[in-house]
């Protein structure tokens, strides 16, 4: 794919790849944490997500509502999600919590 200036030229396109730019680094100091009980499903937290990396499967939550999975690779940690869920399904709880979990992860 590729773009035209106004005069013709053929400009390159560069897109981010998942896996380069935009990934999360060990900077983040917290994470929202989705209470699947709480959810309705409204799709608000999916809506004002700053970074769209939230993806709501369908039929995933324990009434068959449709749910956020978020994508913590890439999520900033920024509280948006959190702040504007009705229903405050979503907390933000502090990265120490995950880091031994994804230490071992990552070791085995």
């Amino acid at each position: 794919m590729a773009l035209a200036d106004p005069a013709g030229h053929v400009l390159p396109l560069s897109l981010a790849d998942k896996g380069s730019a935009g990934r999360t680094g060990f900077w983040r100091t917290q994470r929202p944490v989705l209470n699947p009980e709480r959810c309705t499903g409204c799709f608000m937290c999916w809506l004002y997500c700053p970074e769209d990396v939230i993806e709501m499967k369908e039929g995933a939550g324990p009434r068959g509502q449709a749910i956020p999975v978020i994508d913590y690779e890439y999520c900033k940690g920024c509280g948006v999600c959190a702040n504007v869920c009705p229903v405050k399904a979503l907390e933000m709880v502090d990265e120490e919590k995950f880091l031994h979990e994804e230490v071992v992860q990552r070791e085995g």
